[in-house]
């Protein structure tokens, strides 16, 4: 195993721990949010805190990643993010909770994150040989299944034991622990090619350059559009299965097949580790993002503990083998040194439509599915004969439609030859050969910045 591949594996542990800590405080925060304002909208107000800086700083800090040693960027990502942190615990201690600073807090918190994944997938690019993409990729969608189904598990165990600011405290100390992780590595500096000598400029201009280059290539363009359109229903599932689950049936019901659905996520980050995907990656995209779809859909038919549970394991069993193929794909086409602005911009458009998912999907449910498919409703007598009558059955409706669209989206991509062609209209970025470049000390290369300053995650989005 080659010294980049061993620098990657020690990376992806420090992250994996890290992404466990922050799973940590997401939990026990949001449990004592709501805890102590007794308000859903004080809870919803944290959620947008946690997201909505990530998203909007993205393209700035794409741009920086490029201008930086990439893990210097990552470093400074996990210690603002730590020292967030540690305010929050501050406040605990001295019992000056309020509102607002925790948003504060978190809202910072998001900001430095910003700078995580367009740092980590540029740098995983630098340290991993090209045929090895799909299995990198999967062990990072396998951590992210692994802090999914982890940390509210031992948060509420936690909680318990040492109380709110102790967790805080915990996810505080695997921040350092990624810290060090990165200290004892390095990350060879990406090779000047074309594409990046053409992105140099103001700061603004490279921001800019992402958005330029998806715009100059309609494949990437193109899977990019699909995956923002699967996103938004994502979103959407997110908010509506624990109602479709509740009308039927009780918590307790929910939480195991929460669980157990959520272990598909698991099994398919373990499954992309060892196989790491077809041998054309589009066919990982496409064919797993058709059994998400399909999954969907059989999940909606009928109110059923086994149907909606097996359906569950499905489509997240799908989810890191189409996020993994398509890491793969945009780290081999993407020109190495401008791989943070793109990554960031494509992170920013994929995710910007979550949002509007939220506040979308509650009242389209209220208001319109599930009147139409009440006893006596205007789809009673049609639609209602296959998906069933009454309480939640309008949502059962919503998660048909919303698979069927995946479906329909997956077969336009097929037939859509810019993206199903990508791999081959699109000539791969020569990233092979830094794999292996000898790593010299951050700070001694043309170029580069250290960022001794700082300048200017839920499922995660493709």
């Amino acid at each position: 195993m080659s010294r980049g591949i061993w620098a990657f594996v020690l990376i992806w542990f420090g992250q994996l721990t890290s992404l466990v800590g922050s799973g940590l405080t997401s939990f026990a925060l949001g449990v004592l949010v709501y805890q102590t304002t007794d308000s859903v909208t004080a809870y919803a107000l944290i959620v947008l805190c946690t997201m909505a800086p990530n998203v909007l700083l993205s393209p700035l800090a794409g741009a920086l990643v490029d201008r930086w040693d990439r893990r210097w960027a990552m470093i400074l990502s996990d210690t603002g993010a730590g020292l967030s942190t540690l305010a929050i615990v501050l406040l605990l201690i001295t019992g000056r909770f309020e509102l607002w600073p925790i948003c504060l807090a978190t809202a910072a918190s998001s900001a430095f994150s910003a700078f995580q994944w367009p740092a980590y997938s540029a740098a995983t690019t630098l340290l991993v040989p090209k045929k090895q993409y799909g299995r990198a990729n999967g062990m990072v969608q396998l951590g992210r299944a692994i802090g999914l189904i982890a940390s509210p598990a031992l948060a509420g165990f936690l909680v318990a034991q040492i109380e709110v600011w102790g967790v805080i405290l915990i996810d505080f100390a695997t921040f350092l622990f990624a810290v060090l992780t990165l200290l004892l590595v390095r990350i060879p500096r990406p090779a000047p090619t074309p594409a990046g000598e053409a992105a140099k400029g103001s700061l603004w201009g490279e921001i800019v350059y992402g958005w330029t280059y998806l715009t100059a290539r309609p494949g990437l363009l193109g899977l990019l559009i699909i995956f923002a359109l699967t996103n938004f229903l994502l979103g959407a599932v997110m908010v509506l299965f624990t109602p479709l689950v509740l009308s039927f049936t009780d918590a307790r019901a929910l939480g195991a097949m929460t669980s157990i659905g959520a272990s598909g996520m698991l099994f398919g980050g373990l499954a992309m580790s060892v196989w790491g995907g077809p041998k054309r990656r589009i066919h990982g995209v496409l064919g797993f993002l058709l059994l998400e779809g399909l999954a969907l859909s059989i999940g909606g038919l009928r109110p059923s503990v086994p149907l909606i549970t097996l359906a569950a394991f499905g489509f997240f069993f799908s989810f890191p083998i189409v996020n993994a193929s398509s890491d793969a794909i945009w780290q081999s086409k993407v020109a190495p040194d401008v791989q943070g602005r793109v990554f960031a911009m494509r992170s920013t458009i994929a995710m910007s439509f979550m949002p509007l998912a939220y506040v979308l999907a509650g009242p389209l449910a209220d208001r319109v599915f599930e009147p139409l498919l009440a006893v006596g409703g205007p789809l009673a007598g049609s639609v209602g004969q296959l998906v069933g009558v009454g309480p939640g059955r309008g949502i059962g409706l919503m998660l048909v439609a919303m698979g069927l669209g995946i479906v329909l989206a997956t077969a336009a991509s097929v037939l859509y030859p810019r993206i199903r062609l990508v791999e081959d209209e699109l000539p791969d970025a020569l990233t092979e050969a830094l794999s292996e470049t000898p790593t010299e000390e951050p700070g001694n290369r043309r170029g580069d910045q250290r960022p001794s300053d700082p300048v200017g995650s839920e499922l995660p989005a493709r």
